[in-house]
């Protein structure tokens, strides 16, 4: 299910755990189950369409060492991706991330988790107010994806009948925030 070099990174030694390391079992449930991880995702409404598909790509690449050349981009952004854990960036990933960033751009964390560590490295924090709800396909679907990855809300969602699900029923936090740094000229 794993590359050798993925191996390397999300289990070091080859004796890790999914049920005792978050970061391998989200690397599984990408590769094992990507409907159900789509499904769940798919409730976070962090974007909008915006028509500008023509002006952004996207890489794929590990955080510590993005094929892209040094200085080609104006904004770089990892949305709940990037933690100090080598294998989703740690400290090499960030560095890499500001390396591709030209002088005067900016390196974007959206939903960031660790924001001492970003803080350390220069990151400026940002978190916008308002309630936030998870917006699941159906209330059935929120029920379904709330015994799967929210068991201590099953109650709460059924009871609700709805499908949108505040963010703080589900027992995380909401993608309401940001850390930035803009790369110096």
């Amino acid at each position: 299910m794993l590359s050798c070099d993925e191996l390397s990174r999300f289990a070091p030694g080859g004796n890790a755990d999914p049920g005792a390391d978050v970061t391998l079992a989200w690397e599984l449930l990408y590769r094992l189950e990507p409907e159900l991880y789509d499904r769940l995702v798919s409730a976070e409404r962090l974007h909008a369409e915006a028509g500008h598909g023509d002006r952004a790509r996207v890489i794929p690449g590990f955080f510590d060492a993005l094929p892209v050349a040094s200085g080609s981009a104006d904004l770089v952004v990892a949305c709940s991706a990037l933690t100090p854990a080598a294998g989703h960036g740690g400290d090499t990933g960030l560095a890499e991330m500001e390396r591709v960033c030209r002088p005067g751009g900016c390196v974007v964390i959206i939903w960031p988790n660790h924001l001492g560590w970003l803080a350390a490295h220069g990151y400026e924090y940002v978190c916008f107010a308002g309630p936030m709800s998870a917006e699941f396909a159906s209330h059935a679907e929120a029920v379904e994806l709330a015994r799967i990855f929210y068991p201590r809300a099953v109650a709460e969602v059924r009871r609700r009948g709805q499908r949108r699900v505040p963010y703080d029923v589900l027992g995380i936090n909401p993608p309401r925030d940001l850390a930035f740094k803009q790369v110096p000229a």
